[in-house]
């Protein structure tokens, strides 16, 4: 799409089937996504209220069937009217690691109103995953990657990455990179239909990311080192860090998910780039 410890989304070791249904879906995603986990103990009432990003339209998913690392078969049709996170992940990617302990309180929390899918990316055996899952005290069925269900999802550049499915079985919102937990819980309560102190922001994934306005005037960038840059190369940077969308899932471009989230570290390593290729370039 450098990091502190459980941010940033680790590479995923095989890329999805061809895209399908939901091949167009760029990341919808709450807007704090990138800043890791602050636990789940959100009811509702307190507190700035958290920004969430869903999907003006929601997209449809084709029905889908599962079976768990038990044998035990689920379909999508069974959790309609459940709001469902689909969450591809693997025992080896640390983000993965530190964000299972909020889905399993979520799960424990919503239990009544919420389903959540861990599809495990890992190339090692199934009893190696199940070890992992158990020692995790993971609540919620733990499925293997297949090619049928990377079609489904496509899209899975990194680990993890996470699909959410409102009470219809449509998608209404995708993650890139570990779940801030307050953030994944109003998610939860919102399309569950339960009262949340939350700014819902409505993502056209046909709109141009959100970027920031008179760029060129910027002084800084947080976290990025423009005082080596000529003039001419300052300019250029800015604009091109106006350009280029972030791949933490934002919606916005690399510079103004710098400027509104400097602690996101998707965002850092993807402007760094972009401004060290612009200083290597030949004038």
């Amino acid at each position: 799409m450098e990091w502190a410890y459980g941010t940033r989304p680790w590479r995923a070791p095989r890329v999805g089937g061809p895209a399908a249904v939901l091949a167009c879906v760029l990341a919808a995603v709450s807007s704090a996504g990138c800043r890791g986990v602050s636990g789940i103990n959100t009811e509702e009432a307190s507190g700035e209220p958290v920004t969430v990003r869903l999907l003006k339209e929601p997209l449809d998913v084709p029905a889908f069937t599962v079976t768990d690392l038990d044998g035990r078969s689920f379909s999508s049709a069974d959790w309609r009217g459940k709001v469902v996170i689909v969450n591809f992940w693997a025992t080896w990617c640390a983000p993965c690691r530190a964000e299972i302990p909020d889905l399993v309180a979520l799960q424990e929390k919503y239990r009544d109103n919420l389903v959540i899918v861990g599809i495990s990316e890992d190339e090692a055996s199934v009893d190696v995953v199940k070890r992992f899952a158990e020692e995790h005290h993971v609540n919620y069925p733990v499925v293997m990657a297949t090619a049928s269900l990377r079609e489904i999802f496509p899209g899975v550049m990194a680990l993890p990455t996470t699909f959410v499915l409102d009470r219809d079985g449509k998608l209404a919102q995708k993650n890139v990179g570990m779940l801030n937990a307050r953030a994944t819980e109003a998610s939860t309560r919102l399309l569950a239909g339960m009262t949340t102190n939350a700014e819902i922001v409505r993502v056209d994934l046909k709109e141009k990311a959100v970027g920031v306005e008179n760029v060129a005037q910027l002084k800084s960038i947080p976290g990025v080192d423009l005082a080596t840059l000529s003039p001419e190369q300052r300019t250029t940077a800015l604009l091109a860090l106006n350009e280029e969308e972030c791949n933490c899932g934002c919606h916005l471009t690399v510079a103004r998910c710098r400027m509104d989230d400097p602690a996101c570290a998707i965002s850092l390593p993807q402007a760094k780039a972009i401004v060290e290729k612009i200083a290597s370039a030949k004038p």
